[in-house]
């Protein structure tokens, strides 16, 4: 899924319990532990996820163990779908101005789109363009005057009582007056204004003389006010003239302002739109609303039917999606979007990063070596049973991380923890450590520019960045086998991610020893102290087996001294990756 889509259950929101990018074992598996650990609490909406591919070692232990593979998140940046109003307010192109004030007063609102048949979007009114129908303009009477609308959407509006209608469904262009004056200058403003009489409402109360001379005049209609009744004699002129005859329920001053409002929207509508997609991400829409004077886009599919609205106001709303991050604490490791959402806890054993949130959070820190052991303990505190799947899950991330109990990063807690999980699960640590590690070779089962993705993660030292993937192998006979093309991937790597330098430590899980293939700048490169397999690319690490306990702070103190001497490393062009010769 290209976000998290999914946000709430019939019993609250989601929270995605997720490892960082480019997932190993230890991360799916302490995902996996970690739901099931909240479930047996009785928490509720916890989903395991992933970031990251499989591999043939994660798929052996979900398969040994009946597990699914976690829900795979590629980013949660919060969406346009995830703010917008789905439920949509909106009104037909020939609406009155009365019908569209309604739905703007009934439901609060201050835009409403404005859509043609099968949601085809023709425009948007506002509130602010509606009123201005209304605001008096004393320079300009005529325009004050002027309605265009049907007789049918008049006494719709008005709730009137239709006497004698002729065309009431022709939409036309016709100016209002109230016949207040004198019988003798009744009709000289209108005279004076050139406004014909085929084109004039006279607005009316108990005038006889008003009435019939209107009538007479053969005016378009007559509104006679306060629902009073009419003389049989005036129905008739009406009827024999063509003149159309209305009674309104209201006075003469309401039925005024009443009729204006019965004017179709059609001056009103604004033609220029913005439409943006559900599945944009609210930061490119904030980017949109800066650079433009509107206060609402409209969000369509891809056929351009109306889906959603969204507002200035709506981005301020809180984004549902919950995480809850596993084995890493860094944002450059964590799932693309996870600093634009809520971050509920975090459970790791590695450094600390820089990672900041907005609230308190429980954050769950040691130094053992998996996080599957911390998950594993959290379980044993709580006085809970794992049930066998679940501890063996989390036997094979603890076995996965600490190579079998035999990584430098191992603890008395990892032993004493997989001894208690091996009970539970009812399986031999050594069977399982043998069946995951000879579950497949990662060199062999992926493309060069995969393998140097497998556990890839970026760090920051000194204001520099940089990358160590590690894989895991029995031997490394498959690693000379592919050197260069694996070589060339882990450069153009570097290069697309613009890294000072880049770095694949190939691990023998049979001597305990690895292989460091560096890629990148020439002065950190020299400084590397161990010995040269391949001149200033291949260097023999012999005992070194843990990227976060041993080569990170390896790194970090070359480059430590090269910020002393004031030779800090510079990160890749950004020119594209040429393969070299």
């Amino acid at each position: 899924m290209s976000s998290a889509a999914a946000q709430t259950t019939a019993t609250g929101p989601i929270t995605y319990v997720v490892g960082h990018r480019n997932p190993d074992a230890d991360a799916i598996c302490s995902a996996i532990a970690y739901t099931a650990f909240k479930q047996q609490r009785g928490e509720s909406g916890y989903v395991a996820a992933r970031c990251g591919n499989s591999n043939a070692r994660i798929d052996t232990i979900l398969a040994r163990f009946h597990q699914p593979l976690p829900l795979y998140l590629s980013d949660v940046s919060p969406r346009v779908k995830d703010v917008m109003a789905a439920k949509i307010i909106s009104v037909p192109e020939n609406a009155t101005c009365a019908e569209a004030l309604e739905l703007i007063d009934r439901n609060d609102i201050r835009l409403l789109p404005v859509i043609a048949p099968r949601r085809g979007i023709v425009g948007t009114v506002s509130l602010a363009a509606l009123g201005s129908v209304f605001i008096p303009r004393v320079t300009e009477p005529r325009l004050m005057r002027q309605v265009n609308t049907s007789l049918a959407n008049i006494a719709r509006a008005l709730h009137a009582r239709a006497v004698h209608l002729v065309g009431e469904r022709k939409l036309e262009e016709l100016y209002v007056r109230l016949g207040t004056m004198d019988i003798r200058s009744f009709w000289s403003i209108s005279e004076r204004e050139k406004i014909p009489a085929s084109q004039s409402i006279i607005i009316v109360g108990d005038r006889r003389d008003v009435q019939q001379r209107s009538i007479e005049l053969g005016i378009r209609a007559l509104v006679i006010t306060s629902n009073l009744d009419v003389d049989p004699d005036i129905v008739a002129l009406a009827k024999e003239k063509g003149v159309s005859l209305i009674v309104s329920p209201y006075d003469s001053a309401t039925t005024a302002w009443v009729v204006r409002t019965a004017s179709t929207i059609e001056r009103v509508i604004d033609r220029k739109f913005t439409t943006v997609g559900a599945d944009m991400r609210i930061a490119e829409v904030r980017r949109k609303f800066s650079t433009a004077t509107v206060h609402a886009l409209l969000v369509t599919d891809e056929d351009g039917a109306l889906q959603g609205l969204l507002t200035k106001s709506d981005l301020l709303k809180p984004v549902a999606t919950r995480l809850v991050l596993v084995d890493h604490n860094e944002m450059t490791q964590a799932v693309p979007g996870a600093e634009e959402v809520t971050i509920t806890e975090i459970i790791d054993h590695h450094r600390l990063g820089s990672l900041n949130t907005q609230q308190p959070i429980l954050f769950i820190n040691e130094p053992v070596g998996s996080t599957s052991t911390i998950v594993a303990d959290l379980f044993r505190r709580e006085g809970l049973t794992p049930t066998p799947n679940i501890a063996g899950i989390m036997m094979a991330g603890l076995v996965s991380d600490t190579l079998h109990l035999n990584s430098p990063t191992t603890t008395p807690k990892d032993g004493m923890i997989l001894a208690w999980l091996a009970k539970i699960a009812g399986v031999d640590s050594r069977k399982l450590a043998d069946d995951i590690f000879s579950s497949g070779s990662v060199i062999l089962a992926n493309p060069p520019a995969k393998v140097v993705r497998s556990d890839f993660k970026i760090y920051e030292e000194e204001g520099v960045r940089f990358a160590v993937s590690q894989v895991e192998e029995l031997g490394f006979g498959n690693f000379w086998q592919h050197s260069k093309q694996i070589s060339e991937a882990l450069h153009q790597l570097r290069d697309e991610e613009h890294l000072a330098f880049a770095c694949l430590l190939v691990t023998d899980i049979n001597t305990q020893n690895s292989l460091l293939l560096v890629k990148g700048d020439a002065g950190l490169i020299n400084r590397i102290s161990y010995a040269h397999v391949e001149q200033d690319e291949i260097f023999d690490l012999p005992g070194i087996v843990s990227r976060k306990k041993q080569l990170i702070p390896y790194l970090g103190s070359l480059l430590k001294e090269m910020a002393a001497d004031g030779a800090l490393p510079t990160p890749a062009s950004a020119a594209p990756f040429k393969k070299r010769k």
